[in-house]
């Protein structure tokens, strides 16, 4: 029996080079060599990873931000979500972080929900979505944001509604619509406490507890 399960691989590379490198991210163009042993060219953003917060309050509302994305023209609401600036960061101590900054918020329960590559054909982003239990609000002067922060809002949503946005095409934050159907997911299965532990291992980037 198939054991259904992704597995890391490398095919051999001829040849690589960066004609693009941005502030954050990069292009890259690798010369791959197929089973058939003909070379093919792959180009792929180079990206430092991401992480993901779903906030859920005690009254099982998830805590959500909507703000402008300019590449697909939309105005999308999110969970908190940020890059892993840093290499070799620690993801938890990143998703903390950004729940502070985005929302003022802090979170004693935290829990790993899922680890996805949202576009695997064409980057290498890797994120890592946390679930934050006991949420309070944060101490401290609010973090002065900018650029499309600056138009931030705020709000906290049921989950049925969330889920109802998702199944309905109104919602698109490939976090938020995999955060919360993971949520839902784990709730009808094992319970939120059987999740993986806040330090579990991530393979996509590697990191120091």
């Amino acid at each position: 029996m198939t054991t259904i399960k992704d597995t890391p691989e490398e095919w051999e590379i001829r040849a690589t080079e960066t004609p693009f490198v941005g502030n954050k991210t990069s292009v890259r163009t690798d010369e791959v060599v197929m089973p058939d042993g003909s070379v093919v060219g792959r180009d792929y953003q180079v990206h430092p990873g991401s992480v993901g917060v779903l906030a859920l309050d005690a009254e099982g509302r998830v805590l959500l931000i909507r703000q402008y994305r300019h590449p697909v023209r939309q105005r999308m609401w999110e969970i908190p979500a940020g890059l892993l600036d840093v290499p070799g960061e620690n993801p938890l101590h990143a998703a903390q972080r950004e729940l502070y900054e985005e929302a003022h918020v802090k979170a004693e329960d935290w829990r790993v929900l899922t680890d996805v590559y949202p576009t695997a054909g064409g980057c290498d982003e890797a994120v890592r979505i946390f679930l934050a239990r006991n949420l309070s609000e944060a101490e401290g002067e609010r973090f002065e944001v900018e650029d499309e922060e600056s138009d931030m809002e705020h709000a906290r949503v049921p989950v049925d509604e969330l889920v109802r946005g998702v199944l309905a095409g109104e919602l698109h934050n490939n976090c938020l619509v995999v955060g919360v159907l993971s949520l839902v997911a784990a709730e009808k299965g094992d319970g939120l406490d059987a999740l993986r532990p806040a330090e579990a291992s991530w393979p996509a980037r590697p990191f120091e507890a």
